[in-house]
């Protein structure tokens, strides 16, 4: 049996990625079952299922890296590391994505392409709440996809490939979604693939840490969540909204497109040097 499940480890990637998804549903399945039919609410039942795969994934790919490619520890390989130096990076990569979304907002306020509304009431504890959302979104998709995803790829692949193949997929798997969500939502795709590449070389920059692409992520997210959720700002309609993104998504317009484009060469650029 130990046989067998080593010569998983001489498979093509996608058929090693499929083979550990198929476990990972396998297993969740019995589990989040029971979740869908006893919890009455969307939200509490997508939370508690999403929260359980994740988990069962972190344990799964203990295994798996063990069992396939004989590797232990292999989160620390995928570059989680509770170091001075990676939480630094952490700290860099959150204060960068939240200017990234402030700075990109300042100047289409410049433009006169939205007004910027007084700070409601409760406003610190969406501050607070969409710190504690980035934060956690920011580490399970980096670990998922800067990880392990990353990890597999670059088994097979060149860095080249795995850096496109990887942004696609991540960048792809956001439309896992119901079928009326598809395409109003497609423009954001470009935004999202560009989001992956730059979350790559950010792991590149960090020298395979993951501490810089889960700030960054995270602070793309935290801004993001307050000035929507607090109502901060309002589009003028000076634009169409394909420049300053649709439905309301700065990464869905050409300005938010231009603005990852520029960091994702600066971050390239810099790894060069």
């Amino acid at each position: 049996m130990k046989l067998k499940v080593t010569s998983l480890g001489q498979y093509s990637a996608p058929r090693r990625l499929a083979i550990f998804v198929l476990i990972l549903l396998l297993l969740w399945l019995p589990l989040a079952a029971p979740i869908y039919w006893l919890v009455g609410d969307p939200n509490w039942r997508s939370i508690l299922t999403m929260a359980m795969l994740y988990i069962e994934f972190i344990v799964l790919v203990g295994f798996w890296a063990q069992l396939v490619y004989g590797q232990p520890q292999i989160v620390r390989s995928y570059g989680l590391e509770f170091t001075g130096k990676n939480c630094q990076n952490h700290l860099a990569g959150l204060a960068y994505g939240l200017l990234t979304v402030i700075t990109l907002l300042v100047v289409e306020g410049w433009f006169g392409w939205l007004g910027w509304h007084a700070p409601q009431p409760g406003l610190t504890k969406i501050v607070l709440e969409g710190m504690a959302i980035a934060l956690a979104v920011g580490f399970a998709e980096e670990l998922l996809f800067r990880g392990w995803l990353l990890d597999e790829l670059q088994r097979d692949y060149s860095p080249r490939a795995a850096l496109w193949a990887n942004a696609t997929i991540f960048a792809t798997l956001h439309y896992i979604k119901p079928p009326e969500y598809l395409l109003p939502h497609l423009p954001e795709f470009p935004g999202l693939l560009l989001l992956g590449l730059t979350l790559v070389l950010a792991k590149q920059y960090g020298q395979g840490r993951l501490g810089l692409p889960m700030g960054f992520h995270a602070g793309l997210v935290w801004g993001y969540y307050i000035v929507n959720t607090g109502q901060l700002l309002q589009y003028s309609g000076a634009v169409p909204t394909w420049i300053t993104g649709i439905n309301g998504n700065p990464l869905a317009g050409v300005m938010g497109i231009l603005w990852m484009a520029v960091i994702a060469i600066s971050v390239r650029l810099d790894t060069k040097n």
